[in-house]
């Protein structure tokens, strides 16, 4: 289906506030996925609008009388249930996850503890509120390990420690940007990342870096960085890691889209890293990649995730994929 060619359709969707920039360390990417998004909309009929949200968004939202909304925007304020609350409260709306699922979404530590008693494997961890646990860490988690604000998004103030020194270093970094910050155990292994949109799976993408991890930049400006699509994985891991991720996705209840990180260990286990509930639509973005391997072209996907706000959208089904689940 090229859905560019349905502008029947798309006007059904009324007038579309595309929500981008706010106020998080992530605004440069949001204002990227935003200006994305909007284009493609806008090329395939759909009467949509760019707001670059501020702390007025919802005097804007109400005077506009939009009628649904596209959420891309990036880390606090706009993947954490914030501007799902508030547009919640105005009645619009809105794609992707909900209240609830978005803030654990959003939250490392605690969508890991919805995981861990869902049964899904996670990377052990620890909170580390002060000095002392960064000996607590050495002895009960072992090193190397990684560290990570527990409220941020693109691996921002992420780093690695693989002794007790690097650790105090990693730490400090991490609180500037988040008062909460986690160390969790590092796993040896190939990194993946699984797209979910609607009830569909679509295929895996393997990652890999020169650099320690998939760091900011890795993600958004180095040229070395690879993804590899297929991915590699045999039929029956990539059908595994497809279950896990709508396993996980499906722990924290989320909903419409959205992308989930896992590593691989040499012994074939996935672990569950991260849930991504507002993913990055940027040139360097892991979701549109995806759905081009799914037959799916940057404006389809666009359209199918606006649809996610307000049901299904007519013929949006199509034929299954082979990693549908």
């Amino acid at each position: 289906m090229t859905v560019s060619g349905n502008r029947g359709e798309t006007r059904g969707f009324g007038r579309v506030a595309v929500l981008m920039g706010g106020w998080s360390a992530e605004r440069p990417v949001s204002l990227e996925s935003g200006a994305a998004v909007l284009a493609a909309l806008r090329r395939c009929g759909v009467d949509a609008h760019g707001i670059d949200v501020g702390r007025d968004v919802m005097i804007r939202l109400a005077a506009a009388h939009f009628d649904r909304a596209f959420i891309a925007l990036h880390g606090r304020g706009g993947e954490d249930g914030v501007i799902q609350g508030a547009l919640e409260v105005l009645g619009l709306p809105y794609t992707g996850s909900g209240v609830l699922a978005s803030a654990l979404g959003m939250d490392k530590r605690r969508s890991k503890m919805v995981w861990q008693a869902a049964g899904l494997a996670t990377p052990a961890s620890r909170l580390l509120a002060g000095e002392p646990d960064l000996e607590t860490v050495a002895q009960e988690v072992g090193f190397p390990v990684m560290v990570k604000p527990v409220h941020e998004g693109s691996s921002i103030g992420m780093g690695r420690a693989d002794d007790l020194e690097a650790l105090r270093r990693a730490w400090e970094t991490a609180r500037r940007y988040d008062a909460e910050v986690i160390a969790e155990r590092w796993v040896q292994g190939a990194e993946y990342t699984v797209a979910v949109l609607g009830r569909r799976v679509l295929p895996a993408i393997r990652l890999e870096t020169p650099r320690d991890f998939y760091d900011y930049e890795a993600k958004y400006q180095a040229s070395s960085t690879r993804y590899l699509c297929p991915c590699g994985l045999e039929a029956e891991a990539e059908a595994e890691v497809g279950a896990l991720a709508l396993a996980a996705f499906d722990a924290v209840g989320a909903s419409g889209w959205g992308r989930v990180d896992f590593i691989r260990d040499g012994a074939g286990r996935f672990w569950l890293l991260e849930i991504n509930t507002v993913p990055g639509m940027t040139g360097h973005s892991l979701v549109p990649m995806a759905a081009r391997a799914a037959g799916m072209d940057f404006d389809e996907l666009v359209v199918r995730v606006l649809a996610t706000a307000s049901g299904p959208m007519p013929g949006a089904g199509g034929p299954a994929l082979e990693s549908d689940v």
